[in-house]
């Protein structure tokens, strides 16, 4: 018979689960995420360019440092956060230095493939509102990249010092951008914001908790915003240019009502807080008329440390509560909900031409771009709910940490999500991000299970996406990172996002997790959540869409702009895709990188399962010959999946089932004009090409 489970989650006693380490280090799971991201689009860069992206102008360019890193960094005491500290903050050292030598060879091939010299800068720190050049430059160039092999609409975000900014596209049009008023780019039917909601100044001031965060590390008092159409494997250049120094206009808000509903709302969905609470309530999507009851909130498992049951403690690997019961990271029921208000009422700006914010008095922005609900749990957790125009998420940036352990607990923190959906014990998460795997509480389908742990005993990895549904509708969360996660009661879903322990759980890391961060007063840690609410059918055209953008993700290069040309004569280019066209959105380009002299490693992934989309799951064909503009395909091998082997030389095993034997299926001539991927199938290519620029 085929097993078409998995053996998770292990343990090796009844109180030993090996499920702590779905979260463990979450920091540095973030980073090896990230660094992924940033290998493909380092690959694809050098294979687009050609040699030019390892010699070139700003030095040699390697992308096989990186690659080396993220594959050390795969080990099963690595990414896992089941190491030392130290071991781990050299898993991190090597990590940086693939990044540096990417940056070379990504500066090399934009230069080659744009026809400009620029001083290409990264900003490293863009998460905490952290970026020199921006935050003092009065003209810079933005260059967005996009690994992916479809056109994506990306919100971009600064850290500034001006009034107000003009954006230009490549085209020299002007973007709607935010620190000055922008205009809705699509208003909706009734008035947006609702009127029964306090007004706040067009601007987007860097929150209190980045501030914190940051600390001296940056000086930026407004972030700004604007959204970036990147077209697929290429990038777009925008300029932006300041427009007037002094801090932006501060209109005065009105008086809160607080017996009205509060509310954010774009085109795509509507999310309702709770007017006494400040948590959220119920997300509605427009599109398709539906709404869930949805209450969120951060809670910690208190770490055991050993009982007379068993003397097993939580630890790097192991996750024991020492209760079912998970406490309130809040003190109190009510949230401090805010985002700014202006104090006095007579528009006059606070400290550093801030606007000052009164609390606990809520207050929304909301403006064409984007509108943000702050959420402050504690001192040392809080979140921004976010509606970005046109998106059909809603983003939750979550900043937890240094975890409180002074009273001598272990805590482990969730963020929990309960709905009124019928889910039956049931939730789903994806395996690798890919196949969606059903999980039941209190279940194994292979085996009958005697439940021991019935929190740490149904916690799952969650890599990419975990969700919950009945019979109509799908609640959806997406990650960006591997986290541990689990429906612990009906219509519930939760992720763990960090944890600080106090003692080791002896399976041989000889340390407690403690992590104490660069200020070695305990790690803080930044991250989001998706949501998406749909209908059952439709869920899955746009999660795995998503996911796939979260995964794969654009990446901005800035620059003072005005470099000089390239090569003598050579025209600028503001924009550059390497595909004749796109590719549908059910294919992805799983991988493109250089293999030999004049040979590229190319696969090709189909992102959906069989049934679970009408359109998504169809069968794709692709015309790999005429797929690429950067470079000409002369000929075509297909290989296994490692691409050591042509697929033609693989002999399979042949089973014989209880149904009979099966026949062998011949590999088929292939024809590269007309390649069809089936529901999740990865087909891989040697591709030799030769490349229209020279160098």
């Amino acid at each position: 018979s085929v097993k078409t489970d998995d053996f998770f989650p292990y343990a090796d006693g009844p109180h030993q689960f090996w499920t702590g380490y779905f979260t463990s280090r979450p920091a540095f799971k973030r980073y090896e995420r990230l660094s992924n991201n940033f290998l493909q689009i380092c690959s694809q860069l050098e294979a687009l360019a050609g040699p030019v992206a390892r010699e070139g102008p700003y030095g040699p360019g390697n992308s096989s440092v990186l690659r080396e890193a993220v594959a050390v960094a795969q080990h099963h005491d690595a990414v896992t956060g089941t190491e030392k500290q130290h071991v781990a903050d050299d898993y991190a050292r090597q990590l940086a230095a693939g990044w540096e030598s990417c940056q070379l060879l990504v500066a090399n091939a934009l230069a080659s493939l744009s026809g400009s010299k620029e001083n290409f800068i990264f900003c490293n720190a863009l998460n905490i509102s952290v970026c020199p050049l921006t935050e003092a430059a009065g003209r810079f160039t933005v260059i967005l990249y996009n690994p992916l092999g479809r056109r994506v609409s990306w919100p971009i975000r600064l850290p500034v010092n001006g009034a107000s900014y003009a954006v230009t596209d490549p085209q020299g049009q002007p973007v709607p951008s935010e620190v000055s008023p922008g205009q809705l780019p699509h208003p909706p039917a009734r008035p947006w914001p609702p009127p029964t909601l306090p007004a706040c100044p067009q601007v987007v001031p860097v929150s209190n908790f980045t501030r914190r965060l940051r600390g001296g590390g940056g000086s930026a008092v407004w972030e700004l915003l604007f959204q970036a159409s990147i077209p697929p494997l290429g990038f777009s250049t925008f300029t932006v240019s300041r427009l007037s120094r002094g801090g932006p206009r501060v209109h005065p808000a009105r008086t809160p009502v607080l017996s009205q509903p509060q509310e954010i709302q774009n085109e795509h969905l509507r999310v309702l807080f709770d007017p006494l609470t400040g948590h959220l309530k119920e997300i509605q999507n427009l599109d398709k008329s539906i709404s869930l009851p949805v209450f969120q909130n951060f809670y910690w498992y208190n770490a055991s440390v050993g009982n007379n049951e068993s003397p097993q403690a939580s630890g790097a690997y192991i996750f024991r509560p020492n209760s079912s019961e998970p406490i309130p990271v809040s003190s109190s029921k009510r949230v401090s909900t805010h985002l700014v208000k202006v104090g006095g009422g007579d528009g006059v700006p606070g400290a550093r031409g801030v606007p000052r914010v009164l609390s606990p008095q809520p207050c929304f922005l909301q403006n064409a771009l984007v509108q943000e609900v702050h959420q402050n749990f504690s001192s040392w957790c809080s979140q921004v709910v976010r509606l970005h125009a046109g998106q059909p998420y809603v983003e939750l940036e979550w900043t937890v940490g240094p975890i409180p352990v002074a009273d001598g607990w272990g805590k482990e923190i969730i963020s929990r999500f309960e709905t009124t959906l019928q889910t039956d014990s049931r939730f789903y998460t994806d395996s690798n991000g890919r196949q969606i795997l059903e999980r039941r509480r209190d279940y194994r389908p292979t085996w009958n299970l005697s439940q021991t742990e019935p929190v740490a005993g149904n916690y799952y990895p969650v890599n990419s996406r975990i969700f919950i549904k009945d019979k109509k509708f799908q609640l959806t969360v997406l990650t960006d990172r591997s986290q541990g996660g689990s429906s612990i009661f009906d219509g519930s879903l939760e992720l763990m996002v960090h944890r600080r322990l106090l003692y080791d759980d002896n399976r041989g890391v000889g340390e407690p997790l403690v992590e104490l961060g660069a200020d070695r007063q305990g790690l803080v840690v930044r991250g989001r959540h998706l949501l998406l609410l749909d209908t059952v059918e439709s869920a899955a055209d746009q999660h795995r869409l998503l996911a796939q953008e979260l995964f794969m993700a654009p990446y901005v290069v800035l620059a003072p702009g005005g470099g000089p040309s390239y090569r003598h004569g050579q025209p600028s280019l503001r924009q550059f895709s390497a595909l004749r066209r796109e590719l549908p959105p059910n294919i992805h380009l799983l991988t493109l990188t250089p293999w030999d002299a004049g040979t590229l490693l190319l696969r090709l992934e189909h992102q959906f399962e069989r049934g679970e989309s009408v359109n998504g799951s169809q069968p794709v064909t692709v015309d790999l010959l005429n797929l690429f503009s950067a470079f000409t395909i002369t000929s075509v091998q297909e290989m296994s999946l490692g691409a050591d082997l042509p697929l033609s030389a693989i002999s399979r095993l042949v089973w014989t089932p209880a149904i009979g034997p099966a026949q062998p299926r011949p590999v088929p001539k292939l024809d590269p004009s007309q390649v069809t991927l089936q529901p999740m199938e990865i087909r891989t290519f040697l591709a030799t090409v030769r490349y229209k620029v020279p160098g």
